[in-house]
């Protein structure tokens, strides 16, 4: 091979010349060099593309386009098919560029799609970019009739229209031989978003044109076709601007042609123009001192018209939809006639078994419409024909009997009323059921003699208006159907007794408790047993019993809590006492554990006042052993220890303390242990304070779960530190310890008078007080001394009966009721003076006897 068909040596030099003339100026005549060059290598290399592309770009870069574009000609002639699109590539770069003529960009951009049809939206976008406006049309319409077209730019056929639309609009005078009206109204069928916009384009082209009429009507036709807000929003803005600006112009104009006749003109020929100006104006029939009243008038219709419409939105996205029916009747308020028409329209249009509401109140509001114009016939005849309307609910074709029946009595016809009632109520025969049972589509209708709210207006109806009988027979019809609920089965009975018959209403409660169960029955139970008691007391005191155990027996633990009450109120009120308390006791193992404690308190609290307050200790030691809450242990033994505290029972009330400590945490607890500390401040001493502290700290450890191993010693002096502290707080406050000052009154003033003193280390005994003084004799013996010793004269035996005792007087709250039985007892005692000879020890005997 010869040199001159070398390409890798023509590639070199052509590189090597390139490199030169680079960041030369492109009229030097180097270029010329460089392009001789290049055309002595395509003598030999014509039919490599890396070779054209090169002196293609040279040339383009070369701002020579008659050359240019010849070489890019030769180029495409000279290289095979399948490498053209190398060439094209940079043959649209340099039709695109600034310079080169329109019609010979628009010819190679023609030449392109020839050979690469998917290359239509550069030839589109250079169209937009040169103003063609004729073919930029053509060519969109054609991209999107072509139903394979695929943008290899990304944009979508919505954009595509969008741009279609924009460019007919916008440039209707330009542009001609398109059917602007089918092609904008067909993207608004086919895209269904962004519509409003379409169809303000569509406005806009013959706003453009001129056409004002025109734009009205695609305005008023897009208003009532779209179906969503913002594209209502859209249009109805549009419309508004054009309607303002159409009347400010008017106005605009009419100013000008005024101001150029009142105007003194200084020229003939500016006068002659303007009349004749005006002249020409005023021979047209439409343009009349009226036009701005009618175009303001005109504006002024469109914005009130503006709820309607959107309101005719709401109902084209739904038809179905009940509230906006109403809504659209209330816009019309004060116009009875179009009001009418909507109902009409809404009855028509509204498919009850797809509304979105209650149907049935569309048909009650129409008829209340007629009636508010005294038109009660018209108000029947729909009514009439509502409850034949084929409903999706039992209730909604209920709803409609009644308010008819209701409208009826407004208007005092109290027969009819109950006549509608009774035809609603009535059961359908036979040959219907099976007629229907045929079609296999049973209506609301034949449903509807089993509608308890139709019943339930039914028997008040006859309670205001019919007489006993009646007014039973339909209560009775009610629990024939099964469809009684407890307050009908309560409103029955009631009925009965206040009609005096008393047994019946019993006989109604029965059966109310047979038909339901819980928690449905429950206010039957409470009710009947309530009545019973009431109207028989103790009469039958043994049949109340047996309600009361059966209703217990039938009621499940949330529920039995109330009915126990009553009937320990019975037992209390008519019965025994102890039977009472075994209530009670009943009571409170059948109550869940949440209600425990309330029941053990009104337990105790009754038997306080009936047997006294000592009786209630076992039911103390009862709620504590039956397995409550902590809590509520807690809160039972505070309550025990205040009563052993009262009764003078300070050990017991210190052990009930201590048992509810271990369920009180001191951190989140602090009430209980400040109770306890006051405890053993006002009875006790310097043991028990030192043993509560020393159990306070032992289930404060308990609780953190922290477990540490002190010397004895650490822990001795952490108590005596403890102690010395309440000490110093109770000194400061003018607080001690009573058991403490009493001994220190009661010691003598020298010798061993303390507490137990230890023969050497003369420590004190930890644990124990003395009630005397303990003395040592000379020989060494221990004395017991006491200084407030009772002395017995010598001649006296114990067998003595006058020997007086004194007694402290027993709380009367101890013996509760039975107090003044006692008391009632001692006044009736027939010898005063034998009395006052008796001494205390033989009243007290006599008092025993008594019937506590």
């Amino acid at each position: 091979m010869s040199i001159a068909g070398s390409y890798k040596r023509w590639h070199a030099d052509l590189r090597e010349r390139l490199d030169t003339v680079r960041g030369l100026p492109i009229t030097h005549s180097q270029y010329e060099t460089v392009n001789n060059t290049f055309e002595r290598a395509l003598a030999t290399m014509h039919k490599m593309p890396r070779i054209w592309i090169m002196y293609l770009q040279v040339l383009t870069q070369q701002k020579l386009v008659t050359k240019t574009r010849h070489a890019f000609d030769r180029a495409l002639r000279a290289l095979p098919v399948t490498q053209h699109g190398r060439i094209w590539e940079y043959y649209l770069v340099f039709v695109s560029q600034k310079g080169v003529p329109i019609e010979t960009s628009l010819g190679v951009h023609r030449r392109c799609l020839m050979y690469d049809p998917s290359h239509i939206e550069d030839l589109i976008e250079f169209s937009i970019n040169s103003e063609l406006w004729q073919e930029t049309a053509e060519r969109l319409s054609g991209v999107l009739n072509d139903g394979q077209f695929y943008s290899i730019k990304g944009k979508t056929k919505h954009r595509l229209w969008l741009e279609l639309c924009d460019i007919l609009t916008q440039h209707a005078s330009e542009i001609s031989g398109l059917n602007v009206d089918a092609i904008i109204r067909g993207g608004i069928r086919k895209f269904t978003d962004e519509v409003g916009w379409l169809w303000t384009s569509l406005a806009d082209y013959y706003i453009r044109r001129r056409l004002f009429e025109k734009a009205r009507d695609i305005f008023e036709e897009g208003m009532n076709t779209v179906i969503t807000v913002r594209d209502f929003s859209v249009v109805f803005d549009a419309y508004s601007q054009f309607e303002e600006s159409m009347l400010s112009k008017k106005m605009e104009t009419l100013g000008v042609i005024e101001d150029g006749v009142n105007e003194k003109e200084e020229e003939d020929d500016e006068r002659f123009e303007l009349e004749n100006l005006k002249k020409t104006i005023d021979s047209f029939w439409f343009n009349d001192d009226n036009d701005v009243d009618l175009r303001l008038a005109r504006l002024e219709y469109l914005m009130d018209r503006r709820p309607e419409l959107a309101n005719s939105v709401l109902l084209r996205q739904n038809p179905y939809n009940v509230e906006q029916w109403h809504r659209r009747v209330r816009l019309f308020e004060g116009n009875p006639t179009k009001q009418i028409l909507t109902y009409t329209e809404a009855v028509r249009t509204v498919d009850p078994t797809k509304a979105v509401g209650k149907p049935h109140t569309l048909w009650v509001a129409f008829a209340k419409l007629y009636e508010s114009h005294n038109d009660v016939s018209n108000a029947r005849v729909i009514f009439d024909k509502a409850v034949q309307v084929g409903y999706k609910a039992v209730d909604h074709l209920a709803s409609v009997w009644c308010e008819w029946a209701e409208m009826e009595l407004r208007h005092k016809n109290f027969k009819g009323a109950l006549e509608l009632m009774r035809r609603a109520t009535a059961e359908p025969s036979d040959e219907v059921k099976r007629s229907v049972a045929v079609d296999g589509n049973e209506p609301v209708q034949m449903k509807l003699h089993k509608s308890l709210r139709l019943w339930t207006f039914y028997v008040d109806l006859e309670e205001s208006l019919g007489n006993l009988e009646s007014t039973r027979a339909v209560y009775e019809r009610i629990l024939d159907l099964r469809i009684a609920t407890p307050q009908v089965i309560i409103n029955y009975a009631m009925l009965l007794e206040d009609n005096k018959y008393f047994e019946d209403a019993f006989k109604v409660y029965e059966r109310g408790v047979k038909i339901f169960k819980y928690p449905h029955v429950k206010d039957i139970w409470v009710t009947y047993l309530s009545k019973f008691v009431k109207r028989y007391g103790k009469s039958k005191l043994e049949r109340a019993r047996e309600l009361f155990e059966h209703a217990v027996e039938m009621a499940p633990a949330e529920s039995v809590k109330q009915l126990y009450l009553q009937y320990a109120k019975l037992e209390e009120d008519f019965g025994l006492a102890k039977r009472a308390m075994r209530v009670y006791d009943q009571a409170t193992k059948a109550v869940p554990a949440n209600e425990k404690l309330g029941m053990y308190e009104i337990y105790i609290s009754r038997a306080a006042e009936i047997f006294g307050v000592p009786k209630t200790r076992e039911i103390y030691e009862q709620a504590i052993e039956s397995g409550l809450p902590d809590k509520d242990v807690k809160t039972m033994c505070v309550k025990y220890a205040e009563l052993e505290k009262s009764l003078g029972e300070i050990d017991r009330g210190r052990a009930l303390f201590k048992q509810a400590s271990q369920f009180s945490d001191p951190r989140s607890d602090p009430d209980f242990w400040k109770k306890w500390q006051e405890f053993e401040f006002q009875h006790g001493n310097e043991d028990t304070v030192t043993e509560m502290f020393r159990v306070k700290r032992s289930i404060s450890a308990s609780y953190s779960q922290t477990h540490f191993m002190l010397p004895e010693y650490v822990l001795q002096k952490d108590q005596l530190r403890a102690l010395e502290e309440a000490k110093d707080v109770l000194k400061k406050a003018g607080v001690g310890f009573e058991m403490e000052a009493l001994e220190r009154r009661l010691s003598p003033p020298s010798g061993g008078g303390e507490l137990a003193v230890k023969e050497s280390g003369g420590r004190k005994r930890v644990g124990f007080v003395s009630a005397g003084s303990i003395q040592q004799k000379d020989g060494g013996e221990k004395e017991t001394g006491n200084r407030e010793e009772i002395k017995l004269p010598e001649d006296e035996s114990d067998d003595d009966p006058t020997v007086e005792i004194d007694q402290k007087e027993i709380p009367s709250a101890v013996f509760g009721g039975l107090a003044r039985k006692r008391d009632e007892l001692e006044k009736d005692a027939v010898d005063d003076e034998e009395n006052k000879d008796i001494g205390a020890l033989e009243r007290i005997k006599r008092m025993r006897h008594l019937p506590f």
